[in-house]
Formats: C-alpha cells, structure tokens, sequence
C-alpha cells in the first residue's frame, strides 16, 4: 500500500464522537474559564500568558474529537490542553532566549502581605511543582484527575506531590514564614 492510499483511508472510530454544541460549551465555559484561568496564572505568573493559554486551551477543545459526553472528561482534557501549552510556552521562552528561564513572581491584588510573600515564594517552584500543588489543593483533584490532567501516570502523583510539598516547605522555612518541626 502506497503512501497516498494510507492517506485517503478515512479514520473510523469505535465509538461516536461528542461534539460540544454552542450551548454546552458557553455552559462549560462559565464554569470553568475563572479556576483554569486561575491555575494557568499561578503556574505562569503572568495574566497576559494566562490569557493567551486559556483562549487556546477552549479553542483546541472546541476543534478536538471527544469520546465521551461527559463535561468532567472535558474538565481534565482542558487541563491537560493547558498544561501542554504552558510546558509548549517555556520551551520556546528558553529556545528564543537560549538561557534559563525564570519567571518573576508578581502578587495578586491581595489584602495582606503575607499573601503576597506567599505567592511570590509559590511562584519561586517549577513549573510541574505549582501545577500539582494548586490541582490538589485549589482544585481539589484526586491523584487519578491530575495524573489525567498534567498527562503522567497515575502512580507517580503521589511522590511528585510529596516532593512539591517538601520543595514549598524548605522555602517558606527559608523565608522565615514556617518553622522547622
């Protein structure tokens, strides 16, 4: 079979694809647009990247072939879309810049100081360590939700997030915020 051929074979699935109609998606969209564009911001600390992610994240929803009707399924789907294009965002970052890449903290408008120290010292863990931090505690995930949503094995969540744990406590003790037990 020549190449040509492969190509013009039409792809046939199982199963029937689930496509979002308008008003399931402005349904979806209202209530999950503010806790990803939430998640995308802590992990980026920027709202313009934060923006910019979330708008592609939706979009790439809407194009995707779905297997499942289920808005949970399309929750974890969009994670993922959004962690892939925030990992996609470093890299070009450090291939335009050829150097490493830090991003700068910036403080949400919050009314005390210590949130802000807080959320500069959250913004001081990689990238991977912030993600699972917020999906698990913000979010409220389970270990089978983030493993879905950051796209690696279920059984490997529990020892990253006890290691972005430890990585958060070794800097608030740092910083003098907590106190060695």
């Amino acid at each position: 079979m020549n190449a040509s051929a492969v190509s013009r074979t039409p792809c046939v699935r199982s199963e029937p694809v689930a496509r979002l109609d308008e008003a399931a998606f402005t349904s979806f969209h209202r209530e999950t647009s503010r806790a990803l564009w939430a998640f995308v911001y802590r992990v980026t600390g920027s709202g313009s990247d934060a923006d910019d992610i979330v708008q592609d994240a939706f979009l790439r929803l809407l194009r995707a072939d779905l297997a499942t009707a289920e808005e949970d399924q399309w929750r974890r789907y969009l994670y993922r879309i959004a962690s892939n294009l925030i990992v996609d965002r470093w890299r070009r970052v450090k291939r335009e810049s050829g150097e490493e890449v830090v991003v700068e903290g910036s403080a949400p408008g919050g009314r005390f100081e210590q949130d802000a120290d807080i959320a500069k010292i959250f913004s001081e863990l990689g990238e991977r360590d912030r993600a699972l931090l917020w999906l698990a505690y913000v979010e409220g995930e389970s270990h089978e939700e983030m493993a879905s949503s950051l796209g690696v094995g279920r059984r490997s969540i529990k020892v990253m997030l006890f290691r972005a744990r430890r990585r958060l406590r070794e800097l608030l003790i740092a910083r003098g915020m907590l106190v060695r037990s």
